[in-house]
């Protein structure tokens, strides 16, 4: 499939449904490239972690070289993915690395350069009515913020909300923990 042809996220999803089964590593690779695109990111710079209620914590489906790495604690006062899903709203962060904020995932390697860190990021949860089954994250990462492109505008964390109907339907593909 060629980039011109990347399928929308609502077609991605269905066709992993009538497969049944978790998703595999190229279903994990379609679904962030099509996110990716949205947003004009690469796709390590897509991240979804799914609420494990029974262990308290995130664990990253997305990018799936992390899903090996660990969790994150829901009760982590350092994790902008943690407070996301305690307080179930979006954040736009364009100056990521001057908040305090764990960088533990950031630093397993995914094929770049080391020296390029989260500089901008968005956070969105993905909700089931009130409560928090996920997180949606988009960053860009660079050695510094203007290496790193453009700002995300309001506009762009909107987008992200927008998606998490569809992205609930991509979690609830995976078996619980």
């Amino acid at each position: 499939m060629s980039d011109q042809e990347t399928p929308s996220l609502e077609s991605l999803v269905a066709i992993l449904e009538s497969k049944g089964g978790a998703p595999q590593s190229a279903d994990l690779e379609n679904f962030a490239r099509a996110i990716s695109k949205m947003f004009d990111v690469n796709m390590d710079e897509v991240a979804i972690l799914q609420v494990v209620a029974r262990h308290k914590s995130l664990k990253f489906v997305l990018p799936e070289k992390l899903s090996m790495v660990g969790s994150i604690p829901l009760s982590s006062t350092t994790a902008l993915a943690a407070r996301t899903a305690r307080e179930r709203r979006p954040e736009l962060i364009n100056n990521f690395t001057t908040s305090r904020h764990s960088n533990v995932f950031e630093a397993v390697p995914l094929g770049r350069d080391p020296g390029d860190v989260i500089q901008k990021i968005m956070s969105a949860p993905v909700l089931e009515e009130t409560t928090a089954l996920g997180i949606v994250q988009i960053s860009r990462k660079g050695r510094s913020l203007s290496k790193a492109g453009a700002d995300f505008s309001p506009r762009d964390l909107l987008t992200l909300v927008s998606l998490s109907p569809t992205i609930l339907r991509f979690l609830k593909l995976f078996p619980p923990e």
